[in-house]
């Protein structure tokens, strides 16, 4: 009978080799004998999609080479015995805290995420308030009520509003565009300033200065039109993650509260 010896050798070399192959698979280098997993090269590339950034060829071969590095420093720095000091370690206590957290607030988001339904309710609730009147004016900021008056004498006597409003008015954000405001409701003004606008028509300019806390105005309505609001699918994702900001931010206060410490918050 025929020994198999020789048989089974040859098997334990083969799988050993395949147990090689599959090893160095994962690895995308070996470093001073010791392996860098190819997983270290594809983190990077997580992090450098979760950032917005388009991972191309060349990018993908940076982070190759990033990782190579990174081994190839860390080993150095080990050989050193850096990883014993004090501000090593204090280091990575706040690094380890930091992956903790971000980890945490992504988990809270992934389990609590913002339906179409929430999103659809906030947008409801916005556009509601938008709703109404919107109001296109121009303005000229004086700050004495005779330089006003003298203003309007010259408007009714055939001076252009526009190049007055360029020449004379005090506020820097309109008056280089001839007073224009553009479209705006009332409530984006002072209450003086709104009252007397939305008692002009189209086309008419206040007979007399309007005083509010900034000087005195002239102010001319150019139009009005109802107020716009854009389509609820070109706001979503806005909407969402303005609603996952508020949620996350409701979850950081809530795990503030319910924890026991003696430190007392300033805010």
């Amino acid at each position: 009978m025929k020994s198999h010896l020789p048989a089974l050798r040859h098997a334990l070399a083969v799988a050993a080799l395949l147990a090689g192959g599959a090893a160095a698979a994962q690895n995308i280098a070996i470093v001073n004998g010791k392996p860098v997993p190819k997983a270290r090269v594809q983190t990077l590339i997580q992090q450098a999609e979760k950032a917005g950034q388009t991972v191309s060829p060349e990018m993908q071969q940076q982070a190759r080479d990033q990782v190579v590095l990174r081994e190839i420093f860390t080993q150095e720095a080990e050989r050193r015995g850096l990883q014993t000091s004090a501000d090593y370690r204090a280091q990575m206590e706040l690094a380890r805290q930091s992956l903790l957290i971000r980890a945490l607030f992504e988990d809270f988001r992934a389990k609590n995420p913002i339906s179409d339904e929430d999103a659809r309710a906030e947008y409801d609730k916005f556009k509601a308030q938008a709703a109404g009147t919107e109001y296109h004016a121009r303005h000229i900021l004086v700050e004495k009520e005779d330089e006003a008056k003298a203003l309007i004498a010259q408007i009714k006597g055939g001076a252009r509003f526009e190049e007055l409003a360029k020449k004379s008015s005090k506020d820097p954000g309109s008056g280089a565009n001839g007073g224009d405001l553009d479209f705006a409701k009332p409530d984006a003004y002072v209450k003086e300033f709104s009252d007397a606008m939305v008692q002009l028509k189209k086309g008419e300019m206040t007979e007399a200065p309007v005083k509010t806390q900034f000087g005195y105005h002239v102010i001319r309505l150019d139009d009005t039109r109802q107020a716009e609001f854009p389509e609820f699918d070109a706001v979503k994702a806005q909407i969402k993650q303005r609603l996952e900001q508020v949620k996350s931010q409701a979850f950081q206060e809530s795990l503030r509260a319910k924890a026991k410490t003696d430190y007392k918050f300033e805010h």
